[in-house]
């Protein structure tokens, strides 16, 4: 029996305990598909929600064409989203967003033209408002990632690849943060890949607050990141 082929984008939406943002979320995205005409599939993974989230997720699968659903029974963290989602998607284009609605879905027009010239394409927030607390971590992380990785490309936030780099570069990274991620765009900016990073907007959050802008998911994070720079060490 012959397979079907792979759509051309693979759209993933990590949600953890967003029933409040979620189908405002998903609605906006699919609603840009369709504004695009984009042969697509929707992935919503549910990181072990316990709020109803799952099941808003399914009943969102039943009146969305070429969406699917994949629930994880216990919390995984952003890492084991993107884990899933890196295996899951079958697209020749996958992109990530957050369920928490806070990254406008037109941004994947705004990528999709790229993809015919490039292998990745990283959005980055030129004029993100946070706290002086928040902008002192960021920026002592930007220089821990400089002193542990030498120049690497502007990322923050959503980011659209080839799926054929997941076939090309081994992925070793385990943890909960997002040290997988930062672990593809380095082996891609270390092999013959045509990467791009261009600036992105980001809203406030509708409802609830933020799951990664706190001290201990940092901290989490950058002792992945710290592991992550002895693997490649290494290969």
């Amino acid at each position: 029996m012959t397979q079907p082929l792979p759509p051309l984008l693979s759209v993933v939406v990590l949600a953890f305990n967003e029933v409040a943002n979620l189908e405002a979320a998903v609605q906006e995205i699919a609603d840009e598909l369709q504004r695009l005409a984009v042969d697509h599939e929707l992935l919503l993974v549910d990181d072990g929600s316990t709020d109803g989230t799952g099941a808003l997720a399914d009943a969102l699968c039943q009146q969305l064409a070429q969406t699917r659903v994949i629930h994880h029974s216990h919390n995984l963290g952003l890492g084991g989203g993107y884990r899933t989602g890196f295996s899951q998607a079958r697209g020749r284009f996958v992109t990530f967003f957050p369920a928490d609605g806070q990254f406008p879905a037109t941004i994947i027009g705004q990528f999709l033209p790229d993809m015919d010239h490039c292998d990745m394409v990283l959005g980055y927030l030129p004029e993100r408002r946070s706290s002086l607390i928040a902008k002192g971590l960021s920026y002592v992380e930007r220089l821990l990632y400089r002193a542990l990785f030498g120049a690497m490309p502007t990322f923050q936030g959503i980011m659209m690849f080839r799926r054929s780099l997941l076939d090309d570069l081994p992925l070793h990274s385990q943890g909960r943060g997002w040290a997988v991620q930062m672990e593809l765009i380095l082996r891609a900016a270390r092999g013959p890949y045509r990467i791009q990073s261009v600036p992105t907007t980001l809203r406030p959050r509708q409802s609830g607050a933020s799951k990664v802008n706190n001290l201990r998911t940092i901290a989490s994070n950058l002792r992945q990141v710290i592991a992550l720079s002895r693997q490649i060490a290494r290969s």
